[in-house]
């Protein structure tokens, strides 16, 4: 598996890949914690309206363009739209460096847009590429690869975002975009399965056609709306950390983000082992099974996080409770069998369809997905503030995988 970093076939697009996530994730919390600290330090709700706004800037294109980009994958070499994606991304860096550099706060907003139109362009290539650069036997173990580069870049861009100074953060984003468009040109040719397609320009059209290939094959349908699920569940947890580390359990800031850092090596470690579990066959036998450990580490949260009580905890202080060690067993469990969960139906989103349409394909997973996240994200908080309680909310949450573990379970036996 390690030896696909080693070539030129896969090295190259992990990189690029990884240093594209990691700068998304620098620069957006990087924002959020200027406008906490210093634009609204003194007004807590133009705070958290500014950070949901930020939110939903970054997630809009994905809903917006999704499709277009798909079909451009489909219709174009994916390497070079990889080469260009990414000179796009020096350029909406420098505008960011420029606008934490002058203070506009309209400017950085406009460049969390133009990351999201980055990540949205960026995500049927990295996916859809891959079944044309390994062998089929190895497409599991880069897939899960991929996955786990993304979840801990998420993690690194979020940690440096918050710990960096203002004035670094523009010249490192800078530097390390310029570095993602080094790699991309390493990356080898992957021409269109199909050549002389015409490319749609219309938006609309385009998504269209992308949701129309995912629901017109099942095996399509239920790994795009099990991935969804997946990553709506990630965005519910990853929202609540904070108020169930703060108002639950009085845990500071450092045990928010042991939460974060568990749950996201959790996925990491988990995308990685799938691959060696299944021996290189693109399989879903272990989806229905890692649903239900999820389940059950969530459920077990609703027992374990109130045994840590509520009074004031350094990270220290939390190492120190039994109940603690419970609690990141939960995490660590619930993160690790998401791994195992999403790796093979990624597997199944580039293989089951037509290959000319694998681009596409992904394009309306990345769709469903973003709108899966969001409502989740709303639900999940009207939930709180309606009274339910955030360990509740995130129990109740896991368990609703128990309505997908039917479909999953026949998902091989339609192969």
């Amino acid at each position: 598996m390690w030896n696909l970093l080693a070539t030129r076939r896969f090295g190259p697009l992990f990189v690029t890949q990884f240093l594209g996530a990691f700068n998304d994730n620098l620069f957006r919390t990087a924002l959020v914690f200027i406008v906490a600290y210093d634009v609204a330090a003194a007004d807590p709700e133009k705070a958290a309206m500014l950070a949901s706004t930020a939110a939903g800037l970054f997630i809009l294109p994905f809903v917006l363009f999704s499709g277009l980009a798909g079909s451009a994958a489909d219709r174009r070499d994916k390497a070079a739209i990889a080469r260009a994606v990414k000179l796009l991304e020096i350029g909406f860096m420098a505008l960011g460096w420029a606008a934490l550099a002058i203070g506009s706060l309209e400017l950085a907003l406009a460049v969390v847009f133009l990351m999201g139109c980055h990540s949205t362009l960026f995500g049927p290539v990295k996916y859809a590429i891959l079944p044309q650069h390994l062998r089929d036997e190895e497409l599991i173990a880069g897939t899960g690869l991929v996955e786990a580069a993304t979840f801990v870049s998420i993690l690194l861009g979020q940690v440096a975002g918050g710990l960096l100074a203002t004035q670094a953060v523009g010249p490192i984003a800078c530097a390390l975009s310029g570095i993602g468009w080094l790699a991309a040109r390493a990356i080898p040719p992957a021409p269109p399965e199909q050549p002389g397609q015409r490319l749609d320009w219309n938006p609309l059209s385009t998504s269209r056609a992308a949701l129309a290939t995912a629901f017109g094959n099942r095996r399509l349908l239920v790994a795009t709306l099990a991935i969804s699920w997946f990553w709506a569940l990630g965005a519910i947890y990853t929202s609540q950390f904070v108020p169930m580390a703060k108002n639950v359990m009085g845990g500071d800031e450092a045990v928010s983000t042991l939460f974060l850092a568990a749950f996201s090596i959790g996925i990491a470690v988990g995308s990685v082992a799938v691959g060696r579990w299944l021996k290189g066959r693109i399989s879903t036998r272990l989806c229905a099974a890692a649903g239900l450990v999820m389940a059950l580490a969530g459920g077990d949260l609703w027992f374990s996080v109130p045994a840590v009580g509520s009074t004031p905890k350094d990270l220290a202080l939390f190492f120190e409770l039994a109940a603690s060690w419970r609690v990141l067993a939960d995490l660590l469990l619930l993160a690790l069998a998401g791994g195992v969960f999403s790796v093979p139906l990624y597997a199944v989103l580039q293989t089951a369809g037509p290959a000319q349409n694998r681009a596409s394909a992904i394009a309306a997973n990345n769709i469903i997905n973003s709108l899966f996240q969001v409502s989740a994200v709303l639900a999940a908080g009207a939930a709180v503030g309606a009274g339910l309680g955030v360990v509740p909310v995130l129990a109740l949450s896991g368990l609703t995988v128990l309505l997908l573990l039917p479909a999953l379970q026949g998902l091989d036996r339609q192969a």
